[in-house]
């Protein structure tokens, strides 16, 4: 991903997105079953969380013609940690970080899908200077 550029041709840590609103991660993530990528809210004031979940849903048009598809919506879940937390995420089943044969399509998943991303939040992001 580091070879990748952004639409505007600067460089990004695409590991470490920063969003530069505390409590909102892009997240990329893989196991021995799926990859996942995700817009994570973890306020721990509950109702902030939720305030931001429901500014996301009113970008909801921006954000799928963005991606070119629609996510998984999910507001006040709990993570591993027994965090709640609210997550807007899609998955590709039946891969496996362990299988070296699954990396390209893990690879494409994730770079088609963070750089859309990225195009998004540079529209978007000023919708949420409440936030910071």
């Amino acid at each position: 991903m580091s070879l990748q550029p952004t639409s505007n041709a600067s460089k990004i840590n695409w590991i470490n997105y920063k969003t530069g609103v505390k409590h909102l991660y892009f997240k990329m993530d893989a196991d021995s079953k799926s990859a996942t990528i995700s817009i994570e809210l973890n306020h721990p004031d509950l109702g902030v969380q939720e305030l931001m979940f429901e500014q996301f849903r009113e970008l909801r048009k921006l954000l799928e013609n963005n991606l070119g598809e629609e996510w998984e919506w999910n507001v006040h879940e709990l993570n591993a940690h027994q965090q709640t937390i609210s997550t807007i995420k899609t998955m590709l089943p039946g891969v496996s970080i362990f299988r070296k044969e699954d990396w390209p399509a893990m690879i494409s998943f994730f770079k088609q899908r963070i750089v859309a991303l990225h195009d998004f939040w540079e529209d978007a992001r000023y919708a949420f200077e409440f936030f910071l």
